[in-house]
This record gives C-alpha cells, sequence and structure tokens, in this order.
C-alpha cells in the first residue's frame, strides 16, 4: 500500500508528492488510489475558505471515478484473465501523483488557521485546481480502457469525466472576489488610522469560516509561522508577501480584539469541547515551573533539547553557548556537542497550557533559526494603523466599560504586551500605563492580576518603564504585599526587578520602606514555589546592583532567610544556586559578612562545598565566591578556619580543574590565600567559626 507524504511541516501551496514505485502491482496501485480518494472525499463537509463551488465539482469527479478504480480493481484482480499492459499502470500512476497534490491543496483550504491566507491566494488556488483537473483529463485519456473488459455505463462515466475535466473553467469564486476587495478597503482604512464597517469586517469572517475569538488566536499562530519563515528567505522579492502578511496579521488581531470579543467566546465556555476537554486532562497536576526555562525563569517559547537531556528554551541556551559556555547549565557537563534538538512534546504540552488559560501564543516555525514576527516591528501602515486602532479601543474599554468588559480588555491588553515592543509603545502612547495603574486596585482579583502583567510586560520597554516610575512604583509596591493572588504578587516582584534595571528607579524602589520587605516575605513565604523565590530573588539581586540598598536588604532579614533556606533539605538546586549567589553579593561588604559568619553562615558555605554530594556546579561555584568574600572581608581569622578543612583544597582543585561558571578565578585565588597563611603559619585557631574583630563597624538599625 502506497501512503502520500504527509508533509507536517511544508508550506501551504507546495505538494510534496511521491511516485510510486516500479515494480508496483496494479491492483496494490488502485487500492491506494482508491484510499487516496476516500482521504480527499472525507474533506467534503468541511468548510472551503475559498473556490468553494470549484472543489465542489471536484469531490463529484472524485466520485465517479472511485467507482471507476473499483470496478477495474474487480476486472484486474483475477491474473488469469488479465494481465494488464504498462500503459495502464503508467496512467493509473500519474493519477496517484493528481491526486496526492490534490489532497494537499484541500488540506490548505480547509486548514484552521490558514483560513483568511488562503482567501487571499484564491487566484493561485484557482491556478493548482485547474491544472491538476486536466492533468486528470490526460491521464484518462490515456488510459487504455478497451484492453479491460468494462461495462458500458463505467466507459461512459470515465468519458463523463474526461470531457467535464476538460471544459473546467476553473475560475475563482465571484464571493472570493468581493471578499478580496472588502479586505484591500479594510486595509487602506488601517493605514488612515479609521475604523472599519463592524458588519463589513463580519461578513469577510463570515465567508471565510472565522466565528470565535479561538479561530483568530489559531489564524495569528499561523500567520506568524508565515512571517518567520518569509524572514529566513532574506530575499528582496519576499517584500510584497511580507507586507501581505503584516497586513493580515494586523486584520486578524483587529478582529480578535475589537470584533469577535463582543461575542461570546468558545473559550469561555471550553469545557464544552473535545480538544478542550483534552487539554484539560492533560495539564491537571501540570506545575507551571516545570515550564520554565532554567535559564531565564520564563515559560519556554521554543524548548530545545542538549546533549544532556535537559530542555532550554532555544533563545536562552544560544546565548548561552554564544557566551563562549560548552557546558550544561543544570549539571555542568562539558558537552561534546551544542547540537539542539526540538522537544515537540513539551512543546505541545505548553501551547495546550497556554490555550486553556486564553493567553496566544506566538506561532514559532520549526526551523532551526527563527525570529518571531513579534520581535520586530510590523512591515506595512496598515498593520501599524491597525495596531493603533486595538490599542485606543482597548484603553477605551477599560475606562469606560463594564467589569467583564473591563476585565476582557485587561487580558486582551496582558497578551498584546507580551508580543511585541510595537504593541506595548501603542498602548503607552494610547494612556495604557494610567489605566492599568488604576485597575491595580480593582476588587475583582481577575482584573488585578491581569492588569499586573500588564504593567510588568510594559515595565520591560524603555518608554514603558519612564511612564511606570512616574506614576506607580508605590501601587506596585502595595501590589507586592497585598495582591489578592499569589501570582499576582509574584508579576510585582518581577516587574520590580524590571525597573530596578535603571539605576534611577532602583533608588526610588530601595526607598520605598515596603519594596524589599515585601520581595523578602515572598523568598521566606511558604506558599511560594521555588520558582517564585527565585523571581523575587531576581529583584533583589536586582536592586543590590545601587549601593545604597546593602543595607535595606540586610535590614530585611535577608541574611537569616536565605541560610535558612540554603540548610533547607527541600530546597531545590537552582534555588539554592540563587541564595548563594545573593548571599555572596551581601558578602561584599563587611556588615554583611559579620552577620553571615554569627549565623554560621561560612561553616554551611565551607560544608556545602567540601561535601561529596552532587550539588551543581552553579551551587560549587557561588560557595566559592562566597567564601572568598567572607576570607577578604574576614581577614586570617576567617582563612585560619577554612585552613583547617582538610577537603576544601580538593573541592577548589576541583572547581579550578573545570573552569565552569567563571569560578576558576575564585577558586586559584582562595588557594593562594591559603598557601600564603601556611607559609606565615599565623592564626591558628580552636573554634570551628572565626572571631571578628570587636572594632569593626556594623550598621544599627
Amino acid at each position: 500500500m502506497i501512503h502520500a507524504k504527509t508533509g507536517s511541516s511544508r508550506r501551504i501551496l507546495t505538494f510534496p508528492a511521491v511516485q510510486p514505485c516500479e515494480s508496483i502491482s496494479i491492483v496494490t496501485l488502485l487500492e491506494s488510489l482508491i484510499q487516496l480518494a476516500g482521504d480527499i472525499l472525507t474533506f467534503k463537509p468541511k468548510h472551503f475558505s475559498t473556490n468553494k463551488i470549484n472543489f465542489q465539482e471536484t469531490f463529484r469527479r472524485v466520485q465517479n471515478l472511485v467507482l471507476v478504480f473499483e470496478e477495474i480493481r474487480i476486472r484486474v484482480g483475477n491474473p488469469r484473465r488479465y494481465f494488464p499492459d504498462s500503459a495502464a499502470v503508467l496512467s493509473l500512476k500519474e493519477i496517484h501523483v493528481i491526486f496526492q497534490k490534490l489532497k494537499f491543496l484541500i488540506e490548505d483550504c480547509t486548514r484552521d488557521g490558514a483560513r483568511l491566507c488562503m482567501m487571499t491566494n484564491s487566484d493561485q488556488v484557482s491556478d493548482h485546481l485547474r491544472i491538476l483537473t486536466r492533468s486528470i483529463s490526460t491521464s484518462l485519456s490515456a488510459f487504455p480502457l478497451a484492453s479491460i473488459d468494462l461495462p458500458s455505463e463505467v466507459n461512459e462515466l470515465v468519458d463523463l469525466v474526461v470531457r467535464q475535466a476538460r471544459k473546467s473553467g476553473v475560475r475563482p469564486d465571484t464571493d472570493d472576489k468581493r471578499v478580496i476587495i472588502s479586505v484591500n478597503r479594510i486595509l487602506a482604512l488601517f493605514e488612515n488610522r479609521v475604523n472599519p464597517d463592524p458588519n463589513e469586517i463580519s461578513r469577510i469572517l463570515d465567508h471565510v469560516g472565522i466565528g470565535k475569538w479561538g479561530d483568530c488566536v489559531k489564524e495569528i499562530n499561523f500567520i506568524g509561522e508565515e512571517i518567520a519563515a518569509e524572514r529566513l528567505k532574506k530575499k528582496k522579492s519576499t517584500n510584497a508577501r511580507m507586507e501581505l502578511l503584516s497586513s493580515l496579521m494586523g486584520f486578524i488581531c483587529y478582529c480578535r480584539c475589537v470584533i469577535l470579543r463582543r461575542i461570546k467566546r468558545d473559550d469561555d465556555h471550553h469545557h464544552n469541547d473535545d480538544d478542550s476537554k483534552k487539554d484539560q486532562d492533560l495539564i491537571r497536576g501540570l506545575k507551571v515551573e516545570d515550564l520554565l526555562c532554567p535559564i531565564s525563569l520564563e515559560i519556554m517559547m521554543d524548548p530545545v533539547v542538549i546533549e544532556t537531556g535537559h530542555t532550554y528554551d532555544r533563545s536562552s541556551i544560544t546565548k548561552w553557548f554564544g557566551s563562549g559556555n560548552i557546558t550544561c547549565p543544570k549539571t555542568g557537563k562539558i558537552l561534546a556537542s551544542t547540537e539542539l534538538v526540538d522537544n515537540v512534546s513539551v512543546r505541545e504540552v505548553i501551547h495546550k497550557y497556554f490555550r486553556t488559560i486564553g493567553i496566544v501564543l506566538a506561532g514559532t516555525s520549526r526551523r532551526r533559526i527563527r525570529k518571531s514576527h513579534d520581535d520586530v516591528a510590523p512591515e506595512s501602515l496598515a498593520a501599524k494603523g491597525a495596531g493603533k486602532l486595538i490599542a485606543r479601543f482597548l484603553i477605551s474599554e477599560l475606562s469606560n466599560g463594564c467589569e467583564e468588559m473591563i476585565y476582557r480588555a485587561v487580558r486582551e491588553i496582558r497578551v498584546l504586551t507580551k508580543t511585541g515592543s510595537f504593541n506595548s509603545s501603542c498602548l503607552v502612547e494610547a494612556g495604557g500605563v494610567s489605566q492599568l495603574l488604576r485597575l491595580l486596585s480593582s476588587g475583582d482579583s481577575r482584573i488585578q492580576e491581569n492588569a499586573m502583567a500588564g504593567v510588568l510586560n510594559l515595565s520591560k520597554s524603555v518608554t514603558g518603564k519612564s511612564k511606570i516610575a512616574g506614576e506607580g512604583l508605590r501601587v506596585i509596591v502595595k501590589i507586592l504585599n497585598e495582591g489578592a493572588k499569589s501570582e499576582t504578587r509574584l508579576l510585582a516582584a518581577s516587574s520590580l526587578f524590571y525597573l530596578s534595571s535603571v539605576e534611577d528607579y532602583s533608588r526610588l524602589i530601595g526607598e520605598d520602606p515596603d519594596a524589599i520587605p515585601g520581595l523578602m516575605r515572598i523568598v521566606k513565604g511558604e506558599d511560594y514555589r521555588d520558582s517564585g523565590k527565585r523571581n523575587a530573588l531576581l529583584a533583589v539581586m536586582g536592586l543590590l546592583m545601587q549601593s545604597d540598598n546593602h543595607w535595606r536588604v540586610l535590614a530585611a532579614g535577608a541574611v537569616p532567610i536565605l541560610l535558612d533556606l540554603v540548610r533547607s533539605e527541600e530546597t531545590g538546586g537552582e534555588l539554592m544556586a540563587d541564595c548563594l549567589a545573593t548571599l555572596t553579593k551581601l558578602a561584599e561588604y563587611p556588615d554583611g559578612t559579620i552577620g553571615m559568619i554569627r549565623r554560621g553562615g561560612f561553616t554551611l558555605a565551607v560544608k556545602i562545598l567540601s561535601s561529596s554530594s552532587e550539588d551543581s556546579p552553579a551551587v560549587k561555584q557561588h560557595c566559592v565566591a562566597l567564601i572568598l568574600n567572607l576570607c577578604l572581608n574576614g581577614g586570617s581569622d576567617v582563612v585560619s578556619v577554612l585552613v583547617k578543612n582538610s577537603l576544601v583544597m580538593g573541592s577548589l582543585y576541583t572547581v579550578l580543574s573545570n573552569g565552569e561558571y567563571g569560578g576558576s578565578k575564585k577558586a586559584s585565588t582562595l588557594i593562594r590565600m591559603i598557601h600564603e597563611f601556611q607559609e606565615r603559619k599565623t592564626g591558628s585557631s580552636g573554634s570551628c567559626e572565626p572571631n571578628l574583630q570587636r572594632g569593626w563597624f556594623v550598621h544599627a538599625w
């Protein structure tokens, strides 16, 4: 049996047909043809986004040919009665290839997500269908019917199909032309930032079969994949194609945000949909932190597997390798190969997870090198105009809508601000920051959470940062401490992290008496998982870049909180590494060193470094850095205790020889300090913790 190539990763309007093999028997060929025709006919009840009438006529011809092939199979099934000549086999082989291409064309015209693109390619679809129809006629004409004893009515049926195929004009439907004219008119309005007639857009959507918010999501994902694929070509000839795709992206985004959001959305009742039920079953019990990239701590958009079997987001691990690292970030193992392999199963889970919560994921090509359409500005004036109209509409909904309208609008804003800097700039320009900050005080936890997510996404852009810092730092800190949901408080912590990248904003955040204590409560809190605590620690580390915040972090009880986490058996390796990194930063100053040594931090760091446990290289490296800072600030009393541990030197040489995480220089410095101390033969102490000089200055709070 012959099966057509599935072409799961093929582009639309490409037809990778497979020629039947030379030695195939006519019976096997006929069976494959009948099966292939059956596959084609299963598409008959589906919605065609273009050339509806032409495809209905094509289905009638295929149905007639099935009757012919079945009759021929009966006649040639007994080799004693008939020995087919080569002309018959050749004709059937040609029809088999034609049927494969026809199936690909039909798949494209009924594909969810490709409806708008296929409609705009109506002329090209008609051309392909006309060529395939005439090819069927030519192949049937060459078939030696006289050599097979077929009933007269079957011969007449073949003649009928041949005549119809020859006469078939296969022209674009009149309705298709009318819809394309409407689309072009609306795109022209977008260029001038004029809102089109909603009724005209509804007629277009009805024609192509887009009736729900979820349908728009599929269209956006598909168009995003096409844009990413076109960018890879890097040919000037694709400029017109890129402009069209960009315009269609703006059109469908407008439909999702402005038109179809007024209708009862399918995702609000997804439990009634079979596919959604399957998605719910798949993600039930799923820990979101399992979908986070170990490097970026964000949900992976493009998960890939490296040699060690660990999964990372492609952009993060590519940057890791690009920085000269040839190790696995989680295990520290030196890699023989830096080849990346798509983790298809994890990508599917991530897409289904986002689908169940109503968040749109940008489509990604499966190619090794890719660039998402969300990372660049729109390529057409129509797309830019649509983006500005969408922003104005959503901000208007926030100002004047009822509670449910506000919720849907703020949810759309959360999506838009996640998908590109252009959308973020449009929302900032339309006054989105003030509206989102106002909604942070909403009594509806859904609105508050989505508004906080929008603020977080806007805080990643330069214009968003300045607006947020000017109007909302105090509000964000309040949400950090009093947010209705733990997720909302974590979003506030992440916002502070991005804002702290600007020195002036870092100083302002630190001066708020509730900011750093609020972050440390998350780090300490039992209600938060490791990933949430790590997000809060990232914000603390960002604030520590401003030296004035150092004593504030200490005053918030950071040292005992972090040391307790390091001691806890429930703390994961990645969180432990982050705790040690923060302690290392605090130990750069004498008061931080005093606090750590008095609470057993030095002994703990030496114990972890000297242990034979399978701690990650990152943990070992941070231990080395922490011990080095404590020795530098603690002087000979601290070094004397280090010298007495016979296992330390071996651990330091291990870190030095591995040369991972940049720890080799610090390990080398510690080894040199130990050697110099031993050569001087000074400062022997019998205690397990060093004695600190009484004259040291300590901040009083």
